[in-house]
């Protein structure tokens, strides 16, 4: 699946939004990639998923377990695990640290891929890996589908993507112009209801 191709499921589910948005890491940017609108979707979350288990598994060879980061990586994580024949499991914030719970565990010798929905600046992602780092296996490097990063967010593993975009992302105090004079809004899961700055 090509990067237009990957854009072009997004633009169809409606999820790639432009204004001004406030991102989960209080950054502030004019573009805003809405993946439930594709989780939503079991078809096309499959397809993308499926790319993404092919690219992860010519990027790493085999893969035992897929390890994602609670809420948002569920879905994908699950859904590519799926495609590469692995076990999926996720970690959660316990006491404000990413754990594996539910009796989830990672043996000696998995390799381990760890999945993400979007990198941004890439925090959740490296937060992730630190808990998996804990436990047996070994991670043999990561996978999103879109780094909006542009490549700039570095996890300490490689990381594999359907689609990077160099998508830009401002301090509240530093807006431009054309995104200062735009009501900001929050539609991300740590602030569903619209916020004004």
């Amino acid at each position: 699946m090509t990067q237009d191709e990957v854009l072009a499921e997004f633009r169809a589910a409606g999820a790639l939004l432009e204004g001004h948005f406030i991102l989960s890491s209080g950054l502030r940017s004019p573009v805003f990639l809405q993946k439930m609108f594709i989780f939503m979707d079991p078809a096309r979350t499959e397809r993308l998923c499926r790319a993404l288990a092919e690219k992860a598994q010519a990027a790493f060879g085999p893969i035992d377990y897929v390890v994602s980061p609670a809420m948002g990586g569920i879905i994908p994580g699950y859904e590519t695990a799926r495609h590469l024949g692995a076990k999926a499991v996720f970690v959660e914030r316990e006491d404000g640290q990413f754990v594996l719970r539910r009796g989830f565990s990672i043996p000696e010798g998995a390799r381990v891929l760890m999945v993400e929905d979007i990198v941004t600046t890439g925090l959740s992602s490296r937060e992730c890996l630190a808990s998996i780092a804990h436990h047996p296996g070994k991670i043999v490097g990561a996978a999103c589908l879109i780094d909006r990063s542009g490549g700039k967010a570095d996890l300490g593993v490689p990381l594999v993507t359907l689609a990077s975009l160099d998508i830009p992302s401002y301090a509240p105090d530093r807006l431009p112009p054309e995104l200062a004079a735009l009501p900001a809004v929050k539609p991300g899961s740590r602030g569903i209801q619209g916020a004004k700055a």
